[in-house]
């Protein structure tokens, strides 16, 4: 039976686990602190309670002890129990960090004794230290900084649920604050996002240099004209106009196009993973949702459709795909990196040819999704409208993430009530 022991406004649980090789006696420990304002009765009961259960544990072999195990063999059994619960690029992305920034540090320390201060240390040394990149300095931005914390706080939190050790550590640890004002985010403004839907649609030139023969001479260099593929032009209009993810248009089946009402239903989308590969699963939220979309991006899809149908009746038997709108030469879904490759490849090649002032920013294919929220934010679409359209699940979260663009509107907003409030009524006489 288990024996408790209380100090100061504690209890001590010992629950006897039988015999080491030596013959003494092995106990497991834990603590209980009763939850402020209960009466002497409701303390007892949930004391004796928490002593079952742990009891319980011990017994079953389910107790581990964060006196004698390392964070390292934590994070083996915690992989167990997460690979399955957790998505699978979430779970990816957090065994990276602890592989990377965590485990390296502390974890060779035994769990009960990380404490609060290791782990402000850790997040201190984050900030001072940063990364490197082509001999440079770089600081990670805040929100970096927080996922780090984040992918630690998660097995540990596991760890608190299955009594290793009593307390999260990372909770007493403030992350960083988000810098809204300098926003890491990058997209596009209106006159930027036209110029980049009409530079796709133009034709540009390669420049191909000769080869070097065996005599040691070189062959002629000739030029060739190419365009970006007609399936991209249609993939980044979907983006721009739909707001969408580039998981979620990849994913997109030719099923999910409604040409009578103009929509495109979002149910899905498609990650790449270090160990399955292409996966496509239900969207970030797990909610589907209907977009709407102008009337000339539904023309581009029909010429698209009609493109690829006739395509792959010339392959014949060597179409491999499953109706998915953006394909490989033989009707595959389109590899996941191709978009995102191909966009950044675009806006190199934009800027090289034009002066300084005409350049485009240097964005991710992602911010073509903040283009779409940043533009309709500052016509005055209101958070609600917007936010359905994004696929978030709260307006809170489409707020956070494009604070910027809604302290624009709000400058302009003063400016307005200032024409308002402060204009002179013309006298008639």
């Amino acid at each position: 039976m288990a024996s408790i022991r209380k100090r100061g406004n504690s209890y001590q649980i010992s629950v006897s686990n039988g015999r080491d090789i030596s013959g003494k006696q092995i106990f497991e420990r834990t603590t209980f602190t009763p939850p402020a304002g209960m009466t002497d009765k409701q303390t007892e009961k949930a004391v004796n309670s928490y002593a079952v259960k742990f009891e319980e544990k011990v017994k079953s072999g389910q107790y581990l002890s964060g006196e004698k195990m390392t964070l390292v063999d934590f994070i083996e059994e915690w992989k167990k129990q997460a690979k399955g619960e957790l998505r699978i690029t979430y779970y990816e992305k957090v065994v990276d960090a602890l592989d990377r920034f965590i485990l390296p540090n502390i974890g060779h320390m035994l769990l009960s004794k990380i404490t609060p201060l290791h782990v402000r240390n850790l997040v201190d040394k984050w900030i001072s230290d940063g990364y490197t990149v082509n001999g440079k300095h770089m600081d990670y931005a805040p929100a970096t900084i927080r996922r780090l914390l984040l992918s630690l706080q998660s097995p540990l939190e596991y760890a608190v649920d299955m009594n290793i050790i009593t307390e999260n550590p990372c909770h007493r640890v403030r992350p960083p604050k988000l810098n809204r004002k300098n926003s890491d985010i990058k997209s596009f403004n209106i006159e930027e996002a036209q110029r980049f839907l009409e530079y796709i649609e133009k034709p540009y030139t390669i420049a191909y240099h000769g080869k070097i023969c065996k005599d040691g001479n070189r062959t002629v260099k000739y030029l060739r004209d190419n365009t970006v593929s007609y399936q991209l032009q249609v993939f980044y209009n979907i983006c721009m106009f739909g707001g969408c993810r580039a998981g979620e248009v990849l994913a997109l089946t030719w099923d999910d196009i409604d040409f009578q009402n103009n929509a495109i239903s979002i149910a899905k989308s498609t990650s790449q993973t270090k160990t399955a590969g292409m996966i496509t699963k239900e969207t970030k939220t797990g909610d589907s949702r209907r977009v709407n979309f102008p009337d000339t991006v539904m023309q581009m899809l029909k010429k698209h459709r009609a493109e690829q149908d006739e395509y792959r009746l010339s392959l014949g038997t060597a179409w491999r795909g499953e109706n998915h709108l953006f394909t490989q030469y033989d009707g595959k879904q389109m590899y996941y990196s191709s978009p995102m490759v191909a966009f950044s490849k675009i806006i190199a090649r934009h800027n090289a040819t034009v002066s300084e002032e005409e350049k485009l920013p240097v964005i991710s294919l992602h911010g073509l999704r903040h283009t779409a929220a940043s533009l309709l934010i500052a016509q005055n679409m209101d958070i609600k409208t917007v936010s359905q359209r994004l696929g978030h699940k709260q307006t809170s979260t489409t707020l956070n993430i494009y604070a910027h663009a809604l302290e624009k509107m709000d400058v302009k907003a003063a400016t307005v009530l200032e024409d308002i409030l402060t204009k002179k009524p013309v006298s008639i006489r």
